[in-house]
């Protein structure tokens, strides 16, 4: 891996979302999915959506400051969810489809406070925002299966639903036929 990657971590919903959409921007490297915020070491999947392990579902991204700003990244993030609903992230429902940034050093902690006091005093959403500022802290890689999902299953039914309609309102904002 390249020796000047950053590393960002955001959960706002199913992962494979997050996940998806990150992949199409230029300056990330790459992603990772699994679960961050909670207290069980080496969660599994199952124990993750049970509630009871305190993860969300997050990614790691590692990208290049030099091609993608954090902020940029951030910017994406409030676009392709919402972070007003606590808990939830349209029909996916629980405390691991939370909205969160997990931040890996304090200026990132003051580009989310910063973005988020932005956004909730612009009036773009009508609701307070309840992401979640917090450290980053263990993160676990989720199960094979989970990474670059919707690449290997775009023709899956949550896939056509819920991926490919953010996916494809991030194409719109952002790339109109080109890279973010």
């Amino acid at each position: 891996m390249k020796q000047d990657l950053q590393i960002a971590t955001l959960a706002g919903g199913c992962f494979w979302c997050l996940e998806a959409v990150y992949q199409e921007v230029d300056g990330v490297h790459s992603i990772v999915s699994g679960y961050c915020g909670g207290t069980q070491s080496d969660p599994t999947y199952e124990q993750v959506c049970s509630g009871a392990t305190g993860h969300a579902e997050a990614v790691n991204i590692f990208f290049d400051p030099d091609k993608v700003s954090y902020e940029k990244l951030l910017d994406i993030f409030f676009v392709i969810h919402d972070p007003t609903t606590l808990n939830k992230e349209g029909a996916d429902i629980g405390t691991q489809y939370r909205s969160a940034i997990f931040f890996h050093n304090d200026a990132q902690k003051q580009h989310a406070i910063k973005t988020i006091e932005l956004l909730q005093n612009s009036g773009v959403w009508d609701s307070q925002i309840v992401t979640e500022i917090v450290s980053a802290s263990t993160f676990y890689e989720a199960e094979q299966y989970h990474q670059n999902y919707y690449r290997d299953n775009p023709n899956q039914q949550y896939c056509q639903f819920v991926v490919a309609p953010k996916l494809s309102k991030f194409r719109q904002k952002y790339l109109n036929n080109s890279k973010a």
